[in-house]
């Protein structure tokens, strides 16, 4: 493997988090660490970057009081004539959060950055700087790519667990030392109350770290941003957030379970007091883009949407699909006829035409719900179907005929290496999709590769569609649903692409870092 080494990180991370803990006051059992305010400008919810490429990146910063983000980068952790960017002025408006776009940084390069607070009134007076680091994209193909994926974090009513260590699956992710992180949807629970404990089915009990925002449903923008504001609570995340670039896409438990445009909650969820779930969603939307650095989504951008493509060099394009915003109702998905499909029409012809632009060597479709793999959804007491199978092994019906569209496309355009990356189903799976074996046969084969949660309820795998002829190769799931991140069922995925060969090695692992499957990936070979 031609992948380079990335220097430096570690040192950079212990700095961080003791930057961090520094604005920290140890609190009661069970409570949410509260921030300390001085008299000067604090970031105790630490840094993030996101969406970086060959020669740019967004960092992030939230900011306990109203402050200008100031951002000094160098090559070099001692920060030598480090360059300077002037960031945004953080208010209420965005709930004190901001990003910074660094531009014409140099590509393939570890890049140091330090965020730093400023009074508005008094420039000189700055906070404690806090740092980071990133590595631009590669322009030259020998350098070779690694990422981790995976996704659904403190769901079901499991959270930051002071017993455990809180969200240690982390720390197993950040010592890989990836490029980025695709965080694949289910970044918050904001239709799941935490309380203060749980009790596990083996008498014991589970203690959550809680906040105020967290003690019900979110429908409030202000809820909504504590929701994501809970997670960084967490040092594990913090720690990595500082080492490791996201890609984050979105799911439907930003919002609400199973949740599609145009739905009305039901009077009988009596959790609601609004119950238009587009007022829901717009308010999460707006949160949701204040927590993470998303170059569609930070203000003043014109696209205004989660779905993007990446470019991370000769090796690697990652497509972020979003499976919510567009899809139609959720129904038996029975129809014969559904042009609106779980992308919808205008989403399935964008990543039809920049699959098509496309001159990696690698393709990953990052879907936040899987293809072949039955997601049913009762929310609405009707035998629904939540994502694309609905377990008819015929022709494609309902959404698969808009995915069935898709392949169709793939195949007749000789679009290769495309691989398909996913979440949202609590386990961990990896499906091989062959026409010899399908109802539908007019696609080339392709492997779906299924990780998850990070903290969350594990749950029994999924049934299997045979519309497009997957075959289950390797599945690690519990058999009880629901079961506790103390009794393990987490999961991550690693992805690395050699930089002299090209081989993509697809690697399935629990949540500290045991490896479970390994797959290997040629280039431009059908049928693998």
């Amino acid at each position: 493997m031609s992948h380079r080494p990335l220097p430096g990180r570690r040192s950079v991370l212990r700095g961080s988090l003791a930057a961090s803990a520094a604005l920290t006051l140890p609190t009661a059992l069970g409570a949410a660490p509260a921030f300390a305010r001085s008299g000067r400008p604090g970031a105790g919810w630490g840094v993030q970057t996101g969406d970086v490429t060959a020669h740019s990146g967004l960092v992030w910063v939230r900011s306990d009081r109203p402050a200008r983000m100031i951002v000094e980068t160098s090559a070099t952790e001692s920060f030598r004539n480090p360059r300077r960017w002037r960031g945004p002025l953080l208010g209420a408006d965005t709930d004190f959060t901001g990003t910074t776009r660094l531009r014409g940084l140099p590509p393939g390069e570890q890049i140091h950055y330090r965020v730093l607070l400023a009074d508005p009134d008094d420039p000189r007076r700055t906070g404690e700087p806090v740092p980071g680091t990133f590595r631009t994209v590669p322009v030259r193909r020998r350098e070779g790519v690694r990422f981790v994926w995976s996704g659904d974090l403190a769901g079901q009513g499991w959270g930051i667990n002071p017993d455990l260590g809180g969200y240690r699956i982390y720390d197993a992710m950040g010592a890989l030392d990836p490029d980025f992180f695709l965080c694949s949807g289910d970044n918050v629970y904001a239709d799941g109350p935490i309380a203060e404990t749980a009790a596990l089915p083996d008498g014991g009990t589970w203690r959550n770290v809680t906040t105020e925002e967290k003690s019900k449903v979110a429908e409030t923008l202000a809820e909504f941003r504590g929701n994501f504001r809970y997670n960084l609570l967490d040092d594990n995340l913090r720690r990595f957030n500082a080492q490791v670039p996201s890609v984050v896409q979105w799911d439907d438990h930003e919002v609400r379970n199973n949740w599609y445009p145009g739905q009305v909650i039901a009077d009988t969820d009596s959790r609601y007091t609004e119950k238009s779930v587009d007022v829901l969603a717009a308010r999460a939307r707006r949160a949701f883009g204040e927590y993470f650095p998303i170059s569609t989504l930070r203000p003043g951008a014109r696209e205004g949407r989660v779905h993007r493509v990446l470019h991370q060099g000769p090796l690697l394009d990652v497509f972020v699909l979003d499976m919510r915003t567009y899809r139609n109702a959720n129904s038996p998905g029975d129809q014969t006829v559904d042009p609106q499909g779980i992308l919808g029409r205008e989403q399935l012809e964008w990543l039809k035409r920049e699959l098509s632009r496309s001159r990696a060597v690698w393709k990953v479709i990052a879907a936040d719900m899987p293809i072949g793999l039955v997601v049913p959804d009762g929310t609405e007491g009707r035998a629904n179907i939540e994502a694309v199978a609905q377990g008819d092994p015929g022709a494609p019906l309902g959404r698969e005929l808009q995915i069935a569209e898709l392949l169709r496309f793939v195949k007749h355009r000789r679009i290769t290496g495309t691989v398909w990356m996913t979440a949202d189903v609590h386990h961990t799976s990896a499906q091989h999709y062959q026409p010899s074996r399908a109802a539908f046969t007019d696609f080339e084969p392709f492997w779906e590769f299924v990780s998850g949660p990070l903290n969350a309820g594990a749950f029994p795998a999924s049934a299997l569609d045979g519309t497009f002829g997957p075959e289950r190769v390797f599945v690690k799931a519990p058999t009880a649903s629901n079961v506790s991140p103390a009794d393990g069922y987490q999961f991550f995925g690693e992805v690395q692409i050699d930089g002299d060969s090209a081989e993509m090695t697809v690697r399935l692992r629990e949540q500290d870092g045991t490896v479970l499957f390994t797959k290997v990936l040629q280039p431009g070979r059908v049928g693998q």
